[in-house]
């Protein structure tokens, strides 16, 4: 699945697979995270809602 994510070293957005999906936090004070790597290696993180981390497919 792709998405877009904010490449911070290349100050833009970049249309990238997305690798895996990530809760961050304790219960009750959950973030939803969606992560990617760029063509040179780096990763990428994207906070997102739940409502987007449940239909995301990966």
């Amino acid at each position: 699945m792709k998405d877009t994510f904010y490449d911070v070293k290349l100050r833009k957005k970049v249309e990238v697979d997305v690798t895996e999906k990530v809760v961050y936090g304790e219960p009750g004070k959950e973030r939803y995270a969606l992560k990617a790597k760029t063509d040179d290696g780096r990763n990428l993180t994207k906070f997102v809602s739940k409502a987007n981390y449940d239909s995301a497919n990966v």
